[in-house]
């Protein structure tokens, strides 16, 4: 799995034994993220899908909408003094008359792998504008409880990496039906969900108005601002919401349901797409 994962000591303690032996953990390296050639955000993520990510990034960032306003995505050759690639700098050049945001102090990011985005100069500046309303695709969507609660498990079993060290978190799309999409994993729940939609947009899938996204932990207002900007009408997560994300789902009109887990779930907002009874 190249650097996705790396091997380091530990010293296992069990039941009083004591032994030592080499442990498979998930990779964590910083990814740089220019744009036109000017840096624009840093991200700690697990290396892999890194145009997906940068991609899907700008998706969320209101920059990219499709594929055809994308250009291309390199990595940047001489990111180190010796002039070695460390194939951790991304520089991705946007299509011949797509804007160009202003890139200053004010919108300076770091983003981590736990919070996602920082700097932001105030909320407003969050709830960027989306560039399609929240809709269900060609035919209302209407989704049973008994489908969502077989959801999470099918999103583990596709977890390759976890299986061997247990420290990722998953992001996965699924259709209508329950037909898993696609899955992505990373250090970062909000880089998974980037990899998604940054995939979505270079498959020319965008909006994504008939699928639903389901994240392997907690429902951050982020991770809601980035299923709004994709097109994504449900977003389900096995851990809670925090009350902006609810709040910008009701605003948008996106379902979001929480603790998912087993046959039990919270519905959050936007009822009107899961059968209640």
């Amino acid at each position: 799995m190249g650097r996705v994962t790396a091997q380091r000591r530990v010293i296992r303690i069990r039941e009083g034994a004591v032994s030592t032996r080499p442990d498979t953990l998930v990779a964590e390296e910083p990814l740089e993220i220019r744009l036109n050639g000017k840096p624009l955000a840093i991200t700690m993520r697990t290396p892999g899908d890194d145009f997906a990510l940068a991609a899907g990034f700008l998706v969320s960032e209101g920059v990219l909408g499709s594929a055809e306003e994308l250009a291309n995505i390199v990595y940047c050759a001489g990111a180190t003094e010796d002039g070695a690639n460390t194939y951790n700098v991304v520089d991705v050049r946007l299509a011949p008359g797509v804007p160009v945001p202003d890139i200053s102090l004010e919108r300076n990011v770091y983003t981590t792998s736990s919070c996602g985005l920082c700097g932001k100069a105030s909320l407003d500046a969050v709830r960027t504008t989306a560039r399609w309303p929240i809709t269900d695709g060609p035919t209302p969507m209407r989704l049973e409880p008994a489908l969502l609660a077989v959801l999470p498990d099918r999103l583990r079993e596709a977890q390759r990496v976890f299986d061997r060290t247990g420290g990722l978190h998953a992001a996965a799309l699924f259709s209508r039906d329950g037909e898993l999409l696609d899955v992505r994993e990373d250090v970062g729940r909000h880089n998974a969900v980037d990899k998604l939609v940054g995939r979505a947009l270079q498959q020319g899938l965008l909006p994504l108005s008939d699928v639903l996204l389901l994240v392997s932990g907690r429902a951050s207002f982020e991770l809601v601002q980035k299923a709004v900007m994709a097109g994504i009408p449900v977003l389900a997560a096995v851990s809670a919401p925090s009350s902006l994300a609810v709040d910008l789902a009701a605003e948008t009109g996106m379902t979001l349901v929480g603790f998912l887990r087993g046959s039990s779930m919270n519905v959050y907002a936007g009822e009107q797409r899961v059968a209640l009874g």
